[in-house]
């Protein structure tokens, strides 16, 4: 059904973790017309948010589904073939680059089977450190690839002509969770000075690397007693995030009670934890973006170094990058107004306008599906370009080279509901120890596999 034939165009957001469904969802409210709805799709797998997460992210729509691949896109397959059913007019891919391109695949053989086929949009959730070609070019085929900053959208222009692809799918845009009050000091007797650690699942990954910026923090509360000093957690023990979190800083907490006083863990959502933040302390962080984005002092730590490994390097020229050394004798970081502009998280009126653009575009991609004159959708890996890569990424979603579902790929219930529908307590039960089962061997054995290894 082409998009002009029902009045509300639809949208669908497949995420596969929470940080991933925050950016699609605001994504998605970025570029949608005026009174589009939106319906959710969780991707099922190791990352898959819990409930806790999801309302965490404060972002949550009426139709909320957990689907395996194949079972999203038999989904928009029977909304196609279903006279009576209505078909997404705009699809966002919320998603590993792998994923997104078995959804491209996909999606690429809707259109075939059907003439018409949703707008595709995909982007990255926050800063693009490593694997850049790889990533870019697992996305290459969607409508929209969004780039985050100016800098970014010339990294991906660059890989794209660079590999005799097309460019033109790339678009600058920002961040789509930037915004917020602008910092305001806390003034005397209004609230102590507040330092925010900012954690990260991954970055880094080492015990010894995590228990010292714990360390350092820790110190950093004792040598300010009047600071209140918050190390913000992504997740709970059990809990994933889009990137696998073996050493959490709770368990290296607990290991050196009792903490200051005045040093707290905290979870919640970023934005209203910014609120009260008088200087964010990271090592990489997409809240660092967030951070100065409000103008609020953003200190990049260079304590185990300025490494790609890291993602650090991101913020050379930034003014941003200092050690915890300096941090405890007083230094304030300035951002470099230059690198803000140029990286997307100025402050003031320039976001206003960042995703006018897209919006634009997306717009215009609208119109062509609604006249069915979309063209096909041709990612850069296909079986003739890649033929000792894609088949085998595209069956670990269960698709088969031309895009078609596996024998036995779909799930009898491909689209499994997490608000409205009860879920039976067998399967419920099954996956839940099957989940769990997983996350302690990632979180604890497969460590201590690792400690053996190098004995």
């Amino acid at each position: 059904m082409p998009a002009s034939n029902h009045r509300t165009p639809r949208i669908a957001v497949l995420a596969d973790s929470d940080t991933r469904w925050k950016w699609g969802a605001l994504t998605a409210g970025r570029l949608a017309p005026e009174g589009a709805t939106t319906d959710g799709y969780l991707l099922r797998g190791r990352a898959t948010p819990t409930e806790r997460q999801l309302a965490e992210v404060g972002l949550r729509p009426d139709a909320l589904a957990e689907v395996p691949l194949a079972g999203f896109l038999a989904e928009l397959r029977r909304r196609h073939a279903d006279a009576a059913a209505a078909p997404y007019d705009l699809v966002v891919l919320a998603l590993v680059g792998g994923a997104v391109q078995a959804a491209l695949h996909g999606l690429a053989r809707l259109g075939q089977e059907h003439g018409v086929r949703p707008v595709v949009v995909t982007g990255y959730v926050g800063v693009v450190y490593e694997k850049l070609a790889d990533g870019l070019l697992l996305r290459h085929g969607a409508d929209l690839v969004l780039a985050n900053s100016a800098v970014d959208a010339e990294r991906f222009r660059a890989v794209y002509e660079g590999v005799g692809a097309d460019s033109t799918a790339v678009t600058e845009a920002a961040l789509p969770f930037l915004g917020g009050a602008p910092h305001r000091p806390a003034g005397p007797g209004d609230r102590p000075y507040t330092v925010v650690f900012a954690a990260q699942p991954s970055v880094p990954a080492g015990r010894a690397d995590r228990a010292h910026l714990l360390d350092r923090l820790i110190g950093h509360a004792r040598a300010h007693p009047d600071r209140e000093v918050l190390l913000k957690l992504r997740s709970k023990p059990g809990e994933h995030t889009t990137h696998l979190e073996e050493i959490p800083y709770q368990r290296l907490a607990r290991d050196r009670a009792p903490l200051p006083e005045n040093l707290r863990l905290v979870h919640g959502n970023m934005g209203e934890v910014l609120d009260r933040t008088d200087l964010l302390v990271t090592v990489s962080s997409t809240a660092a973006l967030e951070s100065l984005h409000r103008s609020i002092p953003t200190a990049v730590l260079t304590d185990l170094g300025v490494r790609e490994a890291l993602g650090n390097h991101h913020f050379i020229g930034s003014g941003c990058l200092t050690s915890f050394d300096r941090l405890d004798e007083g230094h304030t970081p300035v951002a470099d107004p230059t690198w803000q502009d140029r990286n997307g998280v100025a402050p003031g009126t320039a976001y206003a306008g960042a995703f006018d653009t897209a919006r634009a575009r997306t717009a215009a991609l609208l119109k062509l599906a609604g006249a069915e004159e979309l063209p096909p959708i041709t990612p850069y890996y296909t079986p003739r370009t890649a033929p000792g890569y894609l088949p085998g990424l595209l069956a670990r979603h269960h698709l088969a080279p031309d895009g078609t579902p596996l024998p036995g790929a779909l799930d009898p219930a491909p689209a499994e509901g997490l608000r409205g529908r009860a879920r039976t307590a067998v399967n419920g039960a099954v996956r839940g120890a099957a989940r769990a089962a997983y996350r302690h061997g990632v979180q604890n054995v497969a460590p201590l596999v690792r400690r053996l290894g190098r004995l």
